[in-house]
Protein backbone atom coordinates (compact mmCIF):
# COMPACT_ATOMS: atom_id res chain seq x y z
CA UNK A 1 0.00 0.00 0.00
CA UNK A 2 1.11 3.41 -1.17
CA UNK A 3 1.87 6.01 1.89
CA UNK A 4 -0.11 9.13 1.82
CA UNK A 5 2.55 11.08 3.58
CA UNK A 6 6.24 9.64 5.73
CA UNK A 7 7.63 11.11 8.09
CA UNK A 8 11.26 10.26 8.64
CA UNK A 9 14.48 11.50 11.21
CA UNK A 10 11.58 11.61 13.82
CA UNK A 11 12.65 11.39 17.42
CA UNK A 12 9.62 8.53 18.41
CA UNK A 13 8.00 7.94 21.46
CA UNK A 14 5.34 4.72 21.28
CA UNK A 15 4.96 6.27 23.77
CA UNK A 16 7.82 4.30 25.27
CA UNK A 17 10.99 6.09 23.75
CA UNK A 18 11.95 3.81 20.19
CA UNK A 19 14.76 3.03 18.30
CA UNK A 20 12.31 3.62 15.11
CA UNK A 21 12.80 7.29 13.96
CA UNK A 22 10.28 6.91 10.88
CA UNK A 23 6.23 6.73 10.53
CA UNK A 24 4.01 6.53 7.49
CA UNK A 25 -0.13 6.09 7.45
CA UNK A 26 -2.62 5.76 4.35
CA UNK A 27 -6.63 6.29 4.87
CA UNK A 28 -6.10 7.92 8.38
CA UNK A 29 -4.40 4.58 9.53
CA UNK A 30 -0.62 4.15 10.43
CA UNK A 31 1.21 1.55 7.37
CA UNK A 32 4.86 1.49 9.74
CA UNK A 33 6.78 2.22 12.34
CA UNK A 34 10.80 1.73 12.09
CA UNK A 35 13.63 2.69 10.07
CA UNK A 36 14.01 5.42 6.96
CA UNK A 37 14.85 2.60 4.75
CA UNK A 38 12.20 0.53 5.98
CA UNK A 39 9.37 3.44 6.18
CA UNK A 40 10.14 4.74 2.97
CA UNK A 41 9.07 1.29 0.94
CA UNK A 42 5.77 2.63 1.30
CA UNK A 43 6.74 5.77 -0.63
CA UNK A 44 4.84 6.58 -4.13
CA UNK A 45 4.75 9.32 -6.35
CA UNK A 46 1.98 10.99 -4.52
CA UNK A 47 3.21 10.19 -1.29
CA UNK A 48 4.80 13.57 0.76
CA UNK A 49 7.63 12.65 2.67
CA UNK A 50 8.59 15.01 5.56
CA UNK A 51 12.38 15.38 7.37
CA UNK A 52 11.38 16.00 11.30
CA UNK A 53 15.02 16.97 11.73
CA UNK A 54 15.18 15.33 15.36
CA UNK A 55 11.94 16.69 16.59
CA UNK A 56 10.02 14.39 18.74
CA UNK A 57 6.48 12.40 17.00
CA UNK A 58 4.25 11.20 20.12
CA UNK A 59 0.69 9.47 19.64
CA UNK A 60 -1.73 12.56 20.03
CA UNK A 61 -2.22 13.91 23.39
CA UNK A 62 -5.19 12.67 25.15
CA UNK A 63 -6.60 14.46 28.07
CA UNK A 64 -8.54 12.13 30.23
CA UNK A 65 -10.33 14.69 32.21
CA UNK A 66 -11.68 17.79 31.09
CA UNK A 67 -14.86 20.44 30.59
CA UNK A 68 -14.25 21.21 26.56
CA UNK A 69 -17.55 22.94 26.67
CA UNK A 70 -16.95 25.10 29.55
CA UNK A 71 -13.05 25.91 28.53
CA UNK A 72 -14.81 27.40 25.54
CA UNK A 73 -17.42 29.57 26.87
CA UNK A 74 -14.03 30.54 28.96
CA UNK A 75 -12.19 31.67 25.94
CA UNK A 76 -15.23 33.88 24.49
CA UNK A 77 -16.61 35.16 27.87
CA UNK A 78 -15.41 37.48 30.59
CA UNK A 79 -12.18 35.08 31.79
CA UNK A 80 -10.52 36.07 34.09
CA UNK A 81 -7.85 33.84 33.66
CA UNK A 82 -6.11 36.17 31.52
CA UNK A 83 -4.68 38.05 34.92
CA UNK A 84 -3.77 37.56 38.21
CA UNK A 85 -4.24 40.56 40.38
CA UNK A 86 -7.13 42.66 41.94
CA UNK A 87 -6.30 45.26 39.21
CA UNK A 88 -6.28 42.85 36.52
CA UNK A 89 -9.85 41.21 37.33
CA UNK A 90 -11.32 45.09 37.89
CA UNK A 91 -9.78 46.03 34.13
CA UNK A 92 -11.45 43.03 32.53
CA UNK A 93 -14.25 43.11 34.16
CA UNK A 94 -14.67 46.64 33.61
CA UNK A 95 -14.22 45.79 29.77
CA UNK A 96 -16.61 43.44 29.11
CA UNK A 97 -19.01 44.86 31.42
CA UNK A 98 -18.89 47.97 28.61
CA UNK A 99 -18.76 46.14 25.89
CA UNK A 100 -21.75 43.63 26.36
CA UNK A 101 -25.52 44.71 27.27
CA UNK A 102 -26.90 41.68 28.92
CA UNK A 103 -28.64 42.13 31.99
CA UNK A 104 -26.12 39.92 33.56
CA UNK A 105 -22.37 40.20 33.70
CA UNK A 106 -20.96 36.50 33.98
CA UNK A 107 -17.90 34.87 33.44
CA UNK A 108 -14.97 33.00 35.41
CA UNK A 109 -11.36 32.20 36.02
CA UNK A 110 -10.75 33.53 39.20
CA UNK A 111 -8.05 32.34 41.33
CA UNK A 112 -8.47 32.48 45.39
CA UNK A 113 -5.27 34.07 46.13
CA UNK A 114 -5.49 37.05 44.60
CA UNK A 115 -7.79 37.96 47.47
CA UNK A 116 -7.09 38.61 50.89
CA UNK A 117 -8.20 35.93 52.98
CA UNK A 118 -8.85 33.51 50.01
CA UNK A 119 -12.43 34.51 48.83
CA UNK A 120 -13.47 37.45 47.10
CA UNK A 121 -15.61 39.83 48.05
CA UNK A 122 -19.42 41.66 46.47
CA UNK A 123 -18.37 45.20 47.65
CA UNK A 124 -15.55 44.95 44.21
CA UNK A 125 -18.21 43.94 41.97
CA UNK A 126 -20.61 46.35 43.68
CA UNK A 127 -18.33 48.56 43.27
CA UNK A 128 -17.61 47.86 39.34
CA UNK A 129 -21.08 47.22 38.52
CA UNK A 130 -23.86 48.56 41.31
CA UNK A 131 -27.13 47.28 40.08
CA UNK A 132 -26.30 44.89 37.39
CA UNK A 133 -26.55 41.52 38.64
CA UNK A 134 -23.28 39.82 38.42
CA UNK A 135 -21.81 36.22 38.86
CA UNK A 136 -18.03 34.93 38.36
CA UNK A 137 -17.47 31.28 38.20
CA UNK A 138 -13.96 30.24 40.50
CA UNK A 139 -11.32 28.22 37.95
CA UNK A 140 -12.03 25.17 40.30
CA UNK A 141 -15.77 25.92 39.47
CA UNK A 142 -16.22 24.97 43.34
CA UNK A 143 -16.69 28.79 44.14
CA UNK A 144 -19.10 31.31 42.69
CA UNK A 145 -18.16 35.11 43.13
CA UNK A 146 -21.88 37.34 42.96
CA UNK A 147 -22.90 41.30 43.72
CA UNK A 148 -25.30 42.63 46.28
CA UNK A 149 -27.85 42.41 43.51
CA UNK A 150 -27.39 39.14 42.75
CA UNK A 151 -27.92 37.83 45.98
CA UNK A 152 -30.93 40.27 46.65
CA UNK A 153 -32.55 38.73 42.88
CA UNK A 154 -31.92 35.03 44.78
CA UNK A 155 -33.24 36.41 48.01
CA UNK A 156 -30.67 35.24 49.89
CA UNK A 157 -30.36 37.72 53.77
CA UNK A 158 -29.18 36.49 56.72
CA UNK A 159 -32.04 33.80 57.25
CA UNK A 160 -31.27 31.82 54.09
CA UNK A 161 -29.85 27.99 55.68
CA UNK A 162 -27.05 26.70 53.32
CA UNK A 163 -28.30 23.85 51.18
CA UNK A 164 -27.13 20.37 51.37
CA UNK A 165 -23.36 19.95 49.95
CA UNK A 166 -22.82 24.27 49.70
CA UNK A 167 -22.19 26.93 51.82
CA UNK A 168 -23.01 30.60 51.84
CA UNK A 169 -20.12 32.26 53.16
CA UNK A 170 -20.80 35.35 55.61
CA UNK A 171 -18.95 37.46 57.97
CA UNK A 172 -18.68 37.94 61.54
CA UNK A 173 -22.57 39.93 61.06
CA UNK A 174 -23.93 36.99 59.38
CA UNK A 175 -24.31 38.76 56.10
CA UNK A 176 -23.58 37.37 53.07
CA UNK A 177 -20.04 38.43 51.74
CA UNK A 178 -20.82 37.55 47.90
CA UNK A 179 -19.20 34.41 48.19
CA UNK A 180 -20.80 30.65 47.35
CA UNK A 181 -19.52 27.40 47.33
CA UNK A 182 -20.47 24.28 45.36
CA UNK A 183 -24.87 23.72 45.65
CA UNK A 184 -24.91 26.85 47.14
CA UNK A 185 -23.71 28.84 44.01
CA UNK A 186 -27.06 27.33 42.14
CA UNK A 187 -29.27 29.59 44.60
CA UNK A 188 -28.20 32.41 42.02
CA UNK A 189 -27.05 30.35 38.78
CA UNK A 190 -30.70 28.94 38.35
CA UNK A 191 -31.97 33.03 37.70
CA UNK A 192 -29.18 33.16 34.74
CA UNK A 193 -30.82 33.27 31.67
CA UNK A 194 -30.10 29.63 29.35
CA UNK A 195 -27.42 30.12 27.07
CA UNK A 196 -28.30 29.93 23.43
CA UNK A 197 -27.54 26.61 21.55
CA UNK A 198 -25.52 28.18 18.83
CA UNK A 199 -23.15 29.95 21.43
CA UNK A 200 -22.34 26.38 23.11
CA UNK A 201 -21.97 25.11 20.08
CA UNK A 202 -19.37 27.97 18.93
CA UNK A 203 -17.94 27.08 22.48
CA UNK A 204 -17.44 23.78 21.77
CA UNK A 205 -15.83 23.87 18.61
CA UNK A 206 -13.25 26.58 19.57
CA UNK A 207 -12.31 24.61 22.66
CA UNK A 208 -11.59 22.06 19.89
CA UNK A 209 -9.84 24.58 17.91
CA UNK A 210 -7.68 25.44 21.02
CA UNK A 211 -7.36 21.73 22.21
CA UNK A 212 -5.66 21.03 18.39
CA UNK A 213 -3.06 23.40 18.43
CA UNK A 214 -1.77 22.05 22.43
CA UNK A 215 -2.13 18.69 20.37
CA UNK A 216 -4.67 17.01 22.11
CA UNK A 217 -6.48 14.78 19.35
CA UNK A 218 -8.80 12.95 22.19
CA UNK A 219 -10.49 13.95 25.36
CA UNK A 220 -13.03 12.60 27.61
CA UNK A 221 -15.36 14.91 28.74
CA UNK A 222 -15.79 14.54 32.82
CA UNK A 223 -19.34 16.19 33.33
CA UNK A 224 -22.17 15.35 30.61
CA UNK A 225 -25.30 16.59 31.52
CA UNK A 226 -25.89 20.27 33.74
CA UNK A 227 -23.82 20.94 37.10
CA UNK A 228 -23.65 24.23 38.89
CA UNK A 229 -22.66 27.05 36.56
CA UNK A 230 -22.09 24.72 33.68
CA UNK A 231 -24.36 24.66 31.04
CA UNK A 232 -25.45 20.90 29.72
CA UNK A 233 -22.47 20.18 27.18
CA UNK A 234 -24.74 17.48 25.66
CA UNK A 235 -26.85 18.92 22.92
CA UNK A 236 -23.81 20.45 21.67
CA UNK A 237 -22.17 17.34 21.01
CA UNK A 238 -24.82 15.54 20.03
CA UNK A 239 -25.74 18.48 16.86
CA UNK A 240 -21.46 18.16 16.16
CA UNK A 241 -21.32 14.76 16.34
CA UNK A 242 -24.07 14.27 14.22
CA UNK A 243 -23.02 17.18 11.71
CA UNK A 244 -19.44 16.04 11.41
CA UNK A 245 -18.22 19.16 13.00
CA UNK A 246 -16.48 17.39 16.32
CA UNK A 247 -13.79 15.89 14.76
CA UNK A 248 -11.42 14.88 18.18
CA UNK A 249 -12.07 11.22 19.30
CA UNK A 250 -14.42 11.86 22.40
CA UNK A 251 -16.01 9.84 25.10
CA UNK A 252 -17.72 11.26 28.53
CA UNK A 253 -18.99 10.20 31.85
CA UNK A 254 -23.08 11.29 32.42
CA UNK A 255 -23.23 13.58 35.77
CA UNK A 256 -24.70 11.60 38.81
CA UNK A 257 -27.08 13.87 40.42
CA UNK A 258 -25.83 14.61 43.79
CA UNK A 259 -29.52 13.92 45.33
CA UNK A 260 -30.16 10.52 43.89
CA UNK A 261 -29.97 6.94 45.34
CA UNK A 262 -29.47 3.27 44.09
CA UNK A 263 -33.10 3.71 42.60
CA UNK A 264 -32.06 6.09 39.78
CA UNK A 265 -29.74 2.99 38.18
CA UNK A 266 -32.18 2.36 35.70
CA UNK A 267 -32.74 5.78 34.47
CA UNK A 268 -28.87 6.33 34.18
CA UNK A 269 -28.44 3.07 32.29
CA UNK A 270 -31.41 4.69 29.86
CA UNK A 271 -29.07 7.80 29.76
CA UNK A 272 -26.49 5.91 28.15
CA UNK A 273 -28.06 4.17 26.09
CA UNK A 274 -29.65 7.03 24.17
CA UNK A 275 -26.25 8.86 23.85
CA UNK A 276 -24.97 6.03 22.61
CA UNK A 277 -27.67 5.76 20.13
CA UNK A 278 -26.68 9.16 19.02
CA UNK A 279 -23.60 8.15 18.11
CA UNK A 280 -22.18 9.53 21.13
CA UNK A 281 -18.81 7.59 23.33
CA UNK A 282 -20.74 6.73 26.57
CA UNK A 283 -19.35 3.97 29.14
CA UNK A 284 -18.96 5.81 32.22
CA UNK A 285 -20.78 7.67 35.33
CA UNK A 286 -19.84 10.91 37.29
CA UNK A 287 -19.57 10.85 40.74
CA UNK A 288 -18.67 13.37 42.87
CA UNK A 289 -17.79 12.23 46.54
CA UNK A 290 -16.08 15.27 47.82
CA UNK A 291 -15.38 19.31 47.00
CA UNK A 292 -12.06 20.96 47.29
CA UNK A 293 -9.59 21.38 50.11
CA UNK A 294 -9.56 24.93 50.22
CA UNK A 295 -12.88 25.62 50.82
CA UNK A 296 -13.05 22.84 53.41
CA UNK A 297 -15.61 20.40 51.59
CA UNK A 298 -13.01 17.89 50.68
CA UNK A 299 -13.25 14.98 53.13
CA UNK A 300 -10.45 14.49 55.38
CA UNK A 301 -9.77 11.19 57.40
CA UNK A 302 -8.37 13.82 60.17
CA UNK A 303 -9.81 17.04 60.82
CA UNK A 304 -8.43 20.09 58.65
CA UNK A 305 -5.61 21.88 60.21
CA UNK A 306 -6.08 25.41 62.18
CA UNK A 307 -10.22 25.49 61.38
CA UNK A 308 -12.54 26.24 64.43
CA UNK A 309 -14.62 24.59 64.89
CA UNK A 310 -13.58 21.18 63.72
CA UNK A 311 -14.16 20.20 60.11
CA UNK A 312 -13.50 16.94 58.19
CA UNK A 313 -15.63 17.93 54.59
CA UNK A 314 -18.53 16.18 53.74
CA UNK A 315 -18.96 12.94 51.96
CA UNK A 316 -21.13 13.89 49.26
CA UNK A 317 -23.15 10.07 49.00
CA UNK A 318 -23.37 8.08 52.49
CA UNK A 319 -20.47 4.86 51.51
CA UNK A 320 -22.55 2.34 52.33
CA UNK A 321 -25.03 3.91 49.91
CA UNK A 322 -22.24 5.03 47.21
CA UNK A 323 -21.29 0.70 47.38
CA UNK A 324 -24.65 0.02 45.81
CA UNK A 325 -24.72 2.43 43.50
CA UNK A 326 -21.36 1.83 42.30
CA UNK A 327 -22.06 -2.12 42.30
CA UNK A 328 -25.63 -1.75 40.55
CA UNK A 329 -23.56 0.45 37.56
CA UNK A 330 -20.76 -1.80 37.74
CA UNK A 331 -23.23 -4.81 37.11
CA UNK A 332 -24.71 -3.05 34.27
CA UNK A 333 -21.36 -2.82 31.92
CA UNK A 334 -20.50 1.16 33.35
CA UNK A 335 -17.67 2.49 34.86
CA UNK A 336 -17.49 4.64 37.48
CA UNK A 337 -15.52 7.97 37.10
CA UNK A 338 -14.97 9.03 40.54
CA UNK A 339 -14.50 12.70 41.93
CA UNK A 340 -11.97 12.20 44.91
CA UNK A 341 -9.94 14.73 46.45
CA UNK A 342 -9.82 14.12 50.23
CA UNK A 343 -8.17 11.06 51.41
CA UNK A 344 -11.23 9.92 52.77
CA UNK A 345 -13.08 10.45 49.69
CA UNK A 346 -10.57 8.43 47.78
CA UNK A 347 -10.89 5.41 50.36
CA UNK A 348 -14.84 5.61 50.11
CA UNK A 349 -14.51 5.71 46.30
CA UNK A 350 -11.66 2.66 47.13
CA UNK A 351 -13.99 1.12 49.40
CA UNK A 352 -17.04 1.02 46.72
CA UNK A 353 -15.19 -0.25 43.94
CA UNK A 354 -13.79 -3.00 46.65
CA UNK A 355 -17.60 -4.01 47.30
CA UNK A 356 -18.31 -4.18 43.58
CA UNK A 357 -15.83 -6.54 43.11
CA UNK A 358 -16.88 -8.71 45.92
CA UNK A 359 -20.48 -8.88 44.51
CA UNK A 360 -19.75 -8.63 40.25
CA UNK A 361 -16.44 -10.10 40.68
CA UNK A 362 -13.78 -8.54 38.36
CA UNK A 363 -16.35 -6.15 36.48
CA UNK A 364 -15.34 -2.59 35.20
CA UNK A 365 -12.45 -0.51 34.87
CA UNK A 366 -13.73 2.30 37.23
CA UNK A 367 -11.28 5.54 38.06
CA UNK A 368 -10.41 8.37 40.95
CA UNK A 369 -9.76 11.60 39.15
CA UNK A 370 -7.71 14.75 41.37
CA UNK A 371 -6.65 12.45 44.22
CA UNK A 372 -5.05 15.95 45.99
CA UNK A 373 -4.45 13.58 49.18
CA UNK A 374 -4.28 9.99 49.43
CA UNK A 375 -3.83 8.31 52.81
CA UNK A 376 -0.03 6.07 52.73
CA UNK A 377 -2.59 3.08 53.47
CA UNK A 378 -4.33 3.31 50.54
CA UNK A 379 -2.21 3.51 47.78
CA UNK A 380 -1.45 -0.02 46.73
CA UNK A 381 -4.98 -0.40 46.71
CA UNK A 382 -5.52 1.52 43.23
CA UNK A 383 -3.39 -1.46 41.36
CA UNK A 384 -4.74 -4.57 43.88
CA UNK A 385 -8.58 -3.33 42.52
CA UNK A 386 -7.65 -2.30 39.11
CA UNK A 387 -8.84 1.33 39.66
CA UNK A 388 -6.93 3.91 37.04
CA UNK A 389 -5.39 7.04 38.98
CA UNK A 390 -6.52 9.80 36.77
CA UNK A 391 -3.98 12.93 37.53
CA UNK A 392 -4.03 16.36 37.06
CA UNK A 393 -0.18 17.11 37.35
CA UNK A 394 -0.29 21.11 36.35
CA UNK A 395 -1.79 21.00 40.56
CA UNK A 396 1.11 19.19 42.17
CA UNK A 397 3.47 22.19 42.48
CA UNK A 398 3.97 24.97 45.10
CA UNK A 399 2.28 27.93 43.27
CA UNK A 400 0.91 30.69 45.94
CA UNK A 401 -2.78 29.24 46.15
CA UNK A 402 -1.38 25.82 47.27
CA UNK A 403 0.62 27.38 49.78
CA UNK A 404 -1.66 30.25 51.02
CA UNK A 405 -4.28 28.77 51.01
CA UNK A 406 -4.39 24.83 50.82
CA UNK A 407 -1.44 24.15 53.29
CA UNK A 408 -2.23 25.69 56.31
CA UNK A 409 -5.73 23.60 55.89
CA UNK A 410 -4.49 20.07 55.18
CA UNK A 411 -0.67 20.14 57.80
CA UNK A 412 2.81 19.28 56.38
CA UNK A 413 2.37 15.74 57.29
CA UNK A 414 -0.51 15.69 54.83
CA UNK A 415 1.01 17.69 52.46
CA UNK A 416 3.79 14.61 52.17
CA UNK A 417 1.21 12.79 50.36
CA UNK A 418 0.03 16.31 48.14
CA UNK A 419 -0.40 14.67 44.91
CA UNK A 420 1.60 11.45 44.82
CA UNK A 421 2.10 10.81 41.36
CA UNK A 422 5.45 8.75 42.45
CA UNK A 423 3.90 6.18 44.90
CA UNK A 424 1.35 5.15 42.86
CA UNK A 425 3.28 4.79 39.61
CA UNK A 426 5.41 2.48 42.08
CA UNK A 427 2.86 0.58 43.74
CA UNK A 428 1.86 -0.82 40.05
CA UNK A 429 -1.50 2.03 39.85
CA UNK A 430 -2.31 2.60 36.03
CA UNK A 431 -2.51 6.17 35.67
CA UNK A 432 -3.91 8.79 33.18
CA UNK A 433 -3.98 12.32 32.84
CA UNK A 434 -5.65 15.24 32.04
CA UNK A 435 -5.69 18.75 33.01
CA UNK A 436 -9.30 19.71 33.88
CA UNK A 437 -9.43 22.34 32.02
CA UNK A 438 -11.18 25.34 32.33
CA UNK A 439 -9.90 24.55 36.27
CA UNK A 440 -6.18 25.33 34.49
CA UNK A 441 -4.30 25.12 31.26
CA UNK A 442 -5.59 22.43 28.82
CA UNK A 443 -1.56 22.63 27.49
CA UNK A 444 -0.03 18.63 27.87
CA UNK A 445 3.38 19.99 27.89
CA UNK A 446 2.96 22.46 30.84
CA UNK A 447 1.49 19.02 32.82
CA UNK A 448 3.78 17.09 31.55
CA UNK A 449 6.56 19.52 33.33
CA UNK A 450 4.98 19.77 36.58
CA UNK A 451 4.24 15.73 36.35
CA UNK A 452 8.22 14.90 35.99
CA UNK A 453 9.61 18.18 37.28
CA UNK A 454 7.39 19.12 40.26
CA UNK A 455 7.47 22.66 39.34
CA UNK A 456 5.17 25.19 37.46
CA UNK A 457 6.10 25.44 34.06
CA UNK A 458 8.16 29.53 33.78
CA UNK A 459 5.21 30.87 31.69
CA UNK A 460 2.40 30.03 33.60
CA UNK A 461 0.65 33.69 35.25
CA UNK A 462 -0.85 31.51 38.10
CA UNK A 463 2.50 30.40 39.68
CA UNK A 464 5.08 33.46 39.51
CA UNK A 465 6.30 33.16 43.09
CA UNK A 466 9.87 31.93 44.21
CA UNK A 467 8.66 28.77 45.55
CA UNK A 468 7.23 27.43 42.46
CA UNK A 469 10.55 26.80 40.94
CA UNK A 470 11.05 24.49 43.88
CA UNK A 471 9.93 21.25 43.52
CA UNK A 472 7.28 20.20 45.38
CA UNK A 473 7.48 16.53 47.18
CA UNK A 474 10.22 15.76 44.62
CA UNK A 475 9.89 11.83 45.58
CA UNK A 476 6.97 12.19 43.67
CA UNK A 477 7.83 12.43 40.24
CA UNK A 478 7.10 10.54 37.12
CA UNK A 479 10.19 9.72 34.72
CA UNK A 480 9.37 10.87 30.94
CA UNK A 481 8.00 7.82 29.62
CA UNK A 482 5.61 7.11 32.47
CA UNK A 483 4.18 10.89 32.33
CA UNK A 484 4.16 10.53 28.42
CA UNK A 485 2.12 6.80 28.65
CA UNK A 486 -0.13 8.07 31.22
CA UNK A 487 -1.24 11.46 28.78
CA UNK A 488 -1.31 9.12 25.71
CA UNK A 489 -2.08 5.63 25.82
CA UNK A 490 -2.84 5.02 29.69
CA UNK A 491 -5.84 7.79 29.22
CA UNK A 492 -6.97 5.86 25.75
CA UNK A 493 -6.91 3.14 27.89
CA UNK A 494 -9.30 3.69 30.65
CA UNK A 495 -11.36 5.49 28.01
CA UNK A 496 -12.00 2.82 26.21
CA UNK A 497 -10.77 3.17 22.78
CA UNK A 498 -6.96 2.04 23.12
CA UNK A 499 -7.33 -0.38 20.28
CA UNK A 500 -7.54 2.76 17.76
CA UNK A 501 -5.86 5.74 19.60
CA UNK A 502 -3.30 5.79 22.03
CA UNK A 503 0.15 4.45 20.59
CA UNK A 504 1.95 4.48 16.75
CA UNK A 505 1.08 0.69 16.05
CA UNK A 506 0.45 -0.08 12.61
CA UNK A 507 -3.12 -0.57 12.10
CA UNK A 508 -4.48 2.29 14.48
CA UNK A 509 -5.26 5.63 13.36
CA UNK A 510 -2.99 8.43 12.64
CA UNK A 511 -3.05 10.89 15.69
CA UNK A 512 0.34 12.23 15.89
CA UNK A 513 1.49 15.40 17.40
CA UNK A 514 5.03 16.88 16.47
CA UNK A 515 7.08 18.88 18.90
CA UNK A 516 9.42 22.02 17.95
CA UNK A 517 12.83 19.49 19.26
CA UNK A 518 13.24 16.19 20.86
CA UNK A 519 12.42 15.53 24.40
CA UNK A 520 16.11 15.45 25.76
CA UNK A 521 14.99 15.04 29.44
CA UNK A 522 11.92 16.34 32.15
CA UNK A 523 13.15 19.98 31.08
CA UNK A 524 12.33 19.82 27.65
CA UNK A 525 8.77 19.93 28.39
CA UNK A 526 8.98 23.57 29.43
CA UNK A 527 11.25 24.11 26.18
CA UNK A 528 9.02 22.72 23.50
CA UNK A 529 6.00 23.81 21.59
CA UNK A 530 3.34 21.79 19.26
CA UNK A 531 4.29 22.50 15.78
CA UNK A 532 1.72 20.32 13.95
CA UNK A 533 -1.15 18.20 15.13
CA UNK A 534 -2.56 15.63 12.64
CA UNK A 535 -5.67 13.73 13.19
CA UNK A 536 -6.85 10.54 10.96
CA UNK A 537 -3.53 11.32 8.86
CA UNK A 538 -4.98 15.06 8.33
CA UNK A 539 -3.30 18.23 9.62
CA UNK A 540 -5.46 19.92 12.11
CA UNK A 541 -2.73 22.38 13.43
CA UNK A 542 0.10 23.83 11.99
CA UNK A 543 1.83 26.53 13.93
CA UNK A 544 2.87 29.69 11.54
Amino acid sequence: MIADRIVTNAQLWLPEPSAAIAVAWADQTILAVGTNEEVLEYRGASTLVTDAGGAALLPGFHDAHIHAQSGGIALTGCDLDAEHSLEGYRRLIEEYAASHDDEWVTGSGWFGDVFAGGFPHRELLDDILGERPAVFTSHDAHGIWVNTAALTRAGIDDETRDPAAGRIVRDESGHATGMLIDTAGELVTRLLPEPDQASLRSALLAAQERLFSLGVTAWHDAILGEYLTLPDCIPAYLETVSDGSLRARVTGSVWWPIEAGVSFVPEMIARVRELREAGMAVNSVKIMQDGICENCTAALIAPYTGVNPEQRGDSVIEPRVLHEITAALDAAGLSVHFHGVGDRAVRECLDAVAYARERNGSGQAHQIAHLDVVDEQDIARFADLGVTANLQPLWARNDQEILERKLPLIGEERFGWHFPFGSLHRAGAHLAMGSDWPVTSPDPLWGLHTATQRTAPLADKHALNPESRVAAQPEQRLDVATALRAYTLGSAEISGNAAMIGSLEPGKLADLVVLSGAIDGAHSFDELRVTETILGGQTVYLAE
